[in-house]
């Protein structure tokens, strides 16, 4: 097993790490919309909270050498289902080709309030 970290993410807020590579697989872990320059969420909105949290996959990603292209599973948690239909505009042009199985719950909350939080597994 391979630790996967990059300062172009979040850094871990807990005893986990970004990323794992391990048996040709990349597994990230949740990231929620924190700008990794700030430390912090600044977006407001579903859109901008989506778009960071996307940024920040990528990232951990690129550090795995490999990108969304690679993505075999998502797993998204939305403490709004009404944003639903927000988020997938916005998740949807990460994933312009065939996209990913995936899996979407509503949740009770998520950490620092985010509004949503999303973990990728891609083949390396």
């Amino acid at each position: 097993m391979k630790k996967i970290s990059t300062p172009l993410a979040p850094a871990a807020i807990g005893p986990y790490s970004q990323g794992i590579e391990a048996n040709g697989f990349v597994f990230t872990s949740g990231q929620i919309p924190i700008d990794p320059s700030q430390g912090k969420i600044v977006a407001d909105t579903i859109e901008g909270q989506a778009e960071q949290v996307m940024k920040n996959l990528q990232a951990v990603l690129a550090e795995a050498g490999v990108s969304f292209d690679r993505v075999v599973k998502t797993t998204c948690f939305l403490a709004d289902l009404n944003d639903f239909a927000a988020f997938n505009a916005v998740y949807g042009k990460y994933f312009p080709g065939d996209a990913p199985a995936r899996s979407c719950f509503a949740v009770a909350g998520l950490p620092m309030g985010a509004k949503l939080e999303v973990e990728v597994i891609a083949v390396k």
